[in-house]
């Protein structure tokens, strides 16, 4: 048993950072992207843009992998302007800046693909939340008061919506974990997703369970950091036995 979890460890190491390299700043895109986006278009309810962009959020509200597929065909196929996948191209550079320039012209694709799957949810929820919440009284009179625009979305807009958002993205972040595995895999990119499929194919039974495990502490750990982020923009919620505001 010692040697089989080795083993299990062995492989999962490697591949768990270059996971959270691609998931951590996609979701970071998508929630920030997501939430100003929809705040903009709230702003131009009716106009073309608003129109158009309503048109094609549902139109790109498809899996990341499936996403990755027309970017890989149209950037690296055709244009010829990126990889196609892998982690790094050899040879090798020897500078860390060399490297690491490697490693992000590798990330474009397969995080742009996240971008694409997960933010059009999480526009279509926002857009719909800053539009309900822009017809209230108390909007209307800090625009009868003289308030400046921007003081009216971050204050009285954007503020009182945040627990509402956090909790719609706890969803997207659910669409981004499942679909993160197939990205992976159809990049080539060598993380725990690739991993796991890979053991499938093996049948590496304790690989496939460890990677599983990993998945599911990975998506509750990130269910947990927004909970606690819902409880600090939200003062009206509690945290502990005590009571205590956090």
């Amino acid at each position: 048993e010692a040697l089989m979890l080795s083993d299990v460890l062995e492989s999962l190491w490697p591949s768990l950072p270059l996971t959270l390299l691609l998931f951590i700043p996609a979701n970071v895109l998508t929630f920030f992207g997501g939430l100003f986006i929809a705040l903009a278009l709230s702003q131009r309810y009716g106009k073309v843009v608003d129109r158009v962009t309503t048109l094609l959020v549902p139109m790109f509200a498809a899996p990341p992998w499936f996403h990755g597929i027309f970017l890989i065909v149209i950037f690296a196929a055709f244009a010829k302007l990126l990889p196609f996948g892998g982690y790094i191209s050899p040879p090798i550079p020897e500078t860390s800046f060399g490297y690491a320039l490697g490693v992000l012209k590798h990330m474009i694709l397969p995080m742009t693909a996240i971008v694409l799957g997960t933010m059009p949810h999480a526009v279509y929820a926002n857009r719909a939340l800053f539009l309900i919440h822009s017809s209230e009284d108390y909007v209307e009179l800090a625009g009868a008061k003289g308030l400046k625009p921007n003081r009216i979305r971050i204050r009285y807009i954007l503020r009182p919506v945040l627990p509402t958002i956090i909790t719609n993205f706890i969803m997207v972040t659910l669409v981004a974990w499942q679909g993160i595995i197939l990205t992976e895999a159809i990049f080539n990119w060598p993380g725990i997703g690739t991993l796991l499929i890979s053991a499938i194919r093996m049948h590496r039974v304790s690989i496939v369970i460890g990677t599983v495990t990993v998945f599911a502490y990975l998506l509750g750990l990130s269910v947990l950091f927004l909970d606690l982020l819902y409880v600090m923009v939200d003062p009206r919620l509690k945290l502990g036995a005590g009571g205590r505001p956090l």
